[in-house]
């Protein structure tokens, strides 16, 4: 039940100018139109108003599957008006996300996003080989940032899927990064791959994983994007730090793409720009064959509308390449 898209000032009280580039991603989104989602096991006010509002707003056309008499009465509790949107019944979680993915195959839906059922059972059905949506490619996830008066869209990763990830892991999380930002129509990114120093030293695997990960590029084992590191996270976006510190770098003081050493310090930092750094966040998961949007509680519902957009936007991209 998409509705026309917004005017832009409707947008614009959603996101303030200190967001406009998460803003104007959303923008985009929805001059081109709706794209069909189907939302897995929607049955909680947050995960279902994500759903109404991302089809407000123009940006998908969502397939509600999970039990219809749950979201009935979650809509009526919550306000919500989902009249004429489709329902696919699924009679628990685990069956939602496998009917979800039917959907993918059968070609009624371009993406996933998860609703109110756990992390686990989501990404289980998802990651597992009878799925049909696994690549050669590790999946991961990234995070798209909107920091207040930083000049560009930050993407970080991994911060929410691989927890201690070897070199050849990091090598994917890299291209996944890197393809979203080509894919999001934002151009070839400068990517730090982050650590605590911006030398070598055989006790912190971060900065020995950074420097092969440079070489991988050199190499064009990487592709798309411009590589430096170690960098640390001053050097990595503050040119002030990185020139104090005198490194020549296209990628320090300016990057785009953030690479965490590990799951731990990504969420952290992720977390830091969005609660003490009032940075708008949204994110996906890369690596399958589409969009899988893997939505947090703790998600406001600007996160929810922008994170809608990402996918749409990247459903649209992969459509494109396989045209």
């Amino acid at each position: 039940m998409a509705q026309p898209r917004p005017p832009s000032e409707i947008l614009s009280s959603v996101f303030p100018d200190k967001h406009k580039l998460m803003r104007n991603l959303v923008q985009r989104a929805a001059e081109l139109g709706p794209v069909p989602y189907a939302i897995v096991w929607p049955c909680s006010g947050h995960a279902l108003g994500g759903a109404v509002e991302a089809a407000r707003f123009g940006i998908i056309i969502p397939i509600l599957v999970g039990d219809g008499d749950t979201i009935a009465r979650v809509a009526e509790e919550s306000g919500l008006d989902i009249s004429g949107m489709r329902i696919e019944q699924a009679d628990d979680p685990a069956k939602a996300v496998s009917r979800a993915i039917a959907l993918i195959h059968e070609g009624e839906a371009k993406g996933l996003t998860k609703g109110s059922l756990h992390t686990d059972t989501f990404m289980a059905g998802v990651i597992r080989q009878e799925s049909g949506l696994r690549t050669k490619r590790r999946m991961s996830h990234v995070f798209c940032i909107a920091v207040p008066d930083y000049p560009d869209l930050l993407l970080v990763s991994d911060a929410a899927i691989n927890i201690v990830p070897d070199l050849i892991t990091k090598r994917d999380i890299t291209q996944n990064a890197i393809d979203l930002h080509h894919a999001l129509g934002l151009g070839t990114p400068r990517v730090a791959l982050l650590s605590a120093v911006e030398t070598i030293n055989t006790k912190i695997q971060g900065t020995l994983d950074a420097a092969s990960l440079c070489k991988m590029a050199d190499r064009k084992e990487i592709t798309g994007g411009i590589l430096d590191g170690p960098l640390a996270m001053d050097a990595a976006v503050s040119l002030d730090s990185a020139q104090t510190k005198g490194i020549d770098s296209p990628v320090a003081g300016k990057a785009q793409i953030l690479i965490a050493p590990d799951l731990e310090s990504g969420n952290i930092l992720v977390k830091a720009l969005a609660f003490l750094g009032k940075s708008a966040t949204s994110g996906i998961v890369m690596g399958a064959k589409v969009p899988v949007l893997l939505t947090s509680r703790a998600d406001d519902a600007t996160a929810r509308l922008a994170s809608a957009a990402i996918g749409a936007l990247y459903a649209r991209a992969l459509a494109e390449q396989a045209a």
